[in-house]
């Protein structure tokens, strides 16, 4: 995979490299990828904790089939 950014994102990663951080512009990337999808799944954690402390709190089969479980949730966590 190749991907292009603009040259002061580039200078921000080299610094982080040349810096020690990271050995490879392609190792950041991952590092901040995976930084990424854990504060995603910690979102997601905190959300499902929530619902399931909510005595109001349903899911349908028919919801189910029409949409994601993570979508239903957001959904009725922010009524």
């Amino acid at each position: 995979m190749n991907i292009s950014i603009p040259d002061p994102l580039k200078s921000c990663v080299e610094e982080r490299v040349a810096g020690g951080e990271f050995g490879t512009p392609a190792e950041y990337v991952r590092d901040l990828i995976r930084q990424d999808r854990e504060k995603r799944l910690e979102r997601l954690e905190a959300s499902l904790l929530q619902a399931m402390e909510s005595k109001s709190f349903e899911v349908t089969p028919e919801e189910l089939s029409q949409r994601s479980l993570v979508a239903i949730l957001r959904e009725k966590l922010a009524r």
